[in-house]
């Protein structure tokens, strides 16, 4: 009896995945790019730029802390949404007291943003992508010697910079330090850190 035939992929192979991203040979620490070595968004001053917004974009728009050359880079950009990051947002809004005096502001401010993406403009990882996310992650735990916490923090930012690349898009990012680590273990996608 088939149950469901929606699957058309198959599962990702994980052994070709630790060949190419080499996990048993990262024994070190590894430690953050000067930032020179790195893509700022300062750089970013001409023309209409794709890219996808880090939900710490979102955080620090909403509480109107944004730098002004990140706003003015976000105004003149054609935006991409990570679902990931839109995950992390609803469990921010879930997390967030209904008793609370800015409840209602909360809700409101992220409702409207989720209403107003439009269709189409929404990346999401698929099992290839949540599998490499899970090996980098896991590599970056063991490495950097990260607790629980910051482990499902570190696989949320991969799914995030691996879901981008694999759309060929950058990912606009005030937590350099992360994605940094991140790229370095994968060895793709492109991050913008201001």
């Amino acid at each position: 009896m088939v149950l469901w035939q929606g699957w058309n992929r198959l599962s990702p192979d994980l052994r070709q995945l630790v060949r190419k991203l080499k996990p048993d040979k990262r024994l070190e620490q590894l430690r953050t790019r000067p930032l020179d070595k790195l893509i700022s968004a300062s750089l970013m001053t001409g023309g209409r730029v794709a890219l996808v917004p880090d939900t710490n974009v979102y955080i620090r728009s909403a509480a109107g802390n944004l730098p002004e050359l990140v706003s003015a880079l976000l105004d003149r950009s054609l935006q991409y949404h990570c679902s990931v990051c839109l995950s992390e947002l609803a469990v921010g809004v879930g997390a967030y007291s209904p008793l609370a005096k800015g409840w209602p502001a909360v809700r409101d401010h992220y409702t409207a943003l989720f209403a107003a993406i439009p269709d189409g403009r929404v990346v999401a990882p698929d099992a290839e992508v949540w599998t490499t996310a899970g090996l980098v992650a896991g590599t970056l735990a063991r490495t950097q010697g990260f607790n629980r916490e910051a482990r499902k923090e570190c696989l949320n930012d991969a799914l995030i910079l691996l879901t981008a690349a694999k759309a060929g898009l950058p990912v606009l990012t005030a937590n350099r330090g992360e994605f940094d680590l991140i790229q370095q273990v994968a060895g793709q996608g492109t991050f913008l850190h201001y």
